[in-house]
């Protein structure tokens, strides 16, 4: 199942797009608050319910990319996109079940369970051979991919919209885009599983073309990153970004709708959804967008932008956001960036600190931060616009106290980020460790080709 290793003259361009046909398909997930609507009213659901599938596919991302990510980096991006494939797919279809026989349950397993395992090893699954790839230019590499996971919902918005008003709001109709949307996400990913490939070892300090060498500088295992401070400041300044971004992304269409409700310019559904893509568009944007800066300007500098100007966009909403839709929208937009490029920066963030010797394994055990955000950024923002609906508030007030929370947890990661030093090294890999180490995970993948 592993993939072959590349021939002489093999263009690494080819890879990129393999990357891009996996993590534009399970990108979907941040379209999820489309059919939050519909199934709340055909399954009698609150918001906080309806949020669960998206909340577990989240957190299962995370865990088993963390505990997947050796096995990842073991046996191959091929194995990994293709037990992406199986997991999530099947989640739609055993969803697709669910809604068709209102069982919310199996909606909640399938789409959070079985797909959110597809998530995590799909969005793994080709950081590592990118960043191997494109050794002198890390941040565009994962960014190009990881691109794909910001945009996917950039397609999948309008395309389940426009399902939803075809097959019905209903529990029939919801079945039926779910069952679609498994079958042509299959064949997509499929794509990605017989394009991709791994680069040829290296042998010495230079690679291909006079580029470095992926094994060059400092290496750091995966079990002994966890035993540095950077690693877990760099898990504290995830998932206070991700927190941040994913509690407005997971409640976009409603929010925006409660916030302009009742003005002289109230938001359809159909806008809404519009405004999803937007956002989508804005989280691709910056995936591609600020991960390229920062192999210009640097990681910490990067992430002092997403984080500080962060603060900036969330006060800006809560001042004047309900009063212009114009501030509500562009301030939106820009922390999607943010968010977005926060995600595709932080493999080039984990290579420049340990290395590329188990990149892929490390930036597994990171994803946690994201589970625990998953968790958390719809929670707040769910649970307290419930509670202030039931003590008979509404518009722009149902989302003030989260608004100011989420500055408070960017403001956390900003200091957490300013703490990262260069590992020290007494955890660092002896240069023949780390090459005979890359050597081998090659002869592996090349043996069972």
């Amino acid at each position: 199942m592993s993939p072959p290793i590349a021939p002489v003259g093999w263009s690494r361009w080819l890879v990129p797009p393999a990357a891009l046909s996996i993590h534009l398909s399970i990108g979907q997930a941040y379209a999820w608050s489309v059919f939050k609507p519909p199934l709340e009213d055909a399954l009698g659901l609150s918001g906080t319910q309806s949020a669960l599938p998206f909340q577990l596919g989240i957190v299962m991302l995370g865990l088993s990319a963390a505990f997947g990510g050796t096995l990842v980096e073991r046996r191959g991006p091929r194995w990994a996109m293709t037990v992406a494939l199986v997991c999530f797919s099947s989640g739609f279809l055993i969803s697709a079940a669910g809604a068709a026989t209102g069982q919310f349950w199996l909606i909640v397993l399938g789409y959070g369970f079985v797909g959110g395992i597809g998530l995590g090893i799909g969005y793994i699954s080709p950081v590592s051979t990118l960043i191997k790839w494109f050794p002198d230019r890390p941040g565009m590499a994962t960014g190009i991919a990881i691109m794909g996971f910001g945009g996917g919902a950039l397609i999948a918005s309008p395309w389940s919209a426009q399902m939803l008003e075809s097959f019905g709001s209903d529990g029939e109709g919801i079945a039926l885009a779910f069952l679609v949307h498994g079958l042509s996400y299959a064949v997509f990913m499929l794509l990605g599983v017989l394009l991709v490939r791994v680069p040829r070892p290296s042998t010495g300090e230079q690679g291909a073309n006079g580029r470095p060498a992926a094994s060059a500088g400092p290496q750091v295992s995966a079990r002994q990153a966890l035993r540095t401070p950077q690693f877990w400041l760099l898990w504290v300044v995830l998932c206070m970004n991700v927190t941040a971004g994913i509690g407005i992304l997971e409640k976009a269409a409603p929010m925006i709708r409660d916030f302009f409700a009742d003005t002289s310019t109230p938001v359809s559904v159909t806008a809404a959804a519009g405004f999803v893509a937007l956002l989508s568009a804005a989280n691709m944007a910056g995936r591609i967008g600020w991960s390229s800066t920062s192999d210009l300007i640097g990681r910490k500098n990067i992430y002092r932008v997403y984080l500080g100007a962060g603060v900036l966009m969330y006060a800006l909403i809560a001042l004047v956001g309900s009063s212009s839709k114009p501030v509500f929208v562009l301030c939106a937009l820009v922390i999607l960036s943010f968010y977005g490029g926060g995600f595709a920066t932080i493999p080039a963030y984990l290579k420049d600190l340990f290395g590329t010797y188990q990149v892929g394994a490390i930036h597994g055990r990171l994803l946690t931060a994201w589970s625990t955000a998953g968790v958390l950024g719809p929670l707040i923002v769910n649970w307290i616009a419930d509670r202030q609906e039931a003590a008979g508030k509404d518009g722009s007030d149902l989302y003030s106290t989260s608004l100011l929370i989420m500055m408070g947890l960017l403001a956390v990661g900003f200091v957490a980020n300013e703490l990262v030093r260069p590992v020290h090294p007494s955890h660092h890999l002896d240069a023949v460790t780390a090459r005979k180490g890359a050597s081998d995970v090659h002869h592996r993948q090349a043996e069972s080709a």
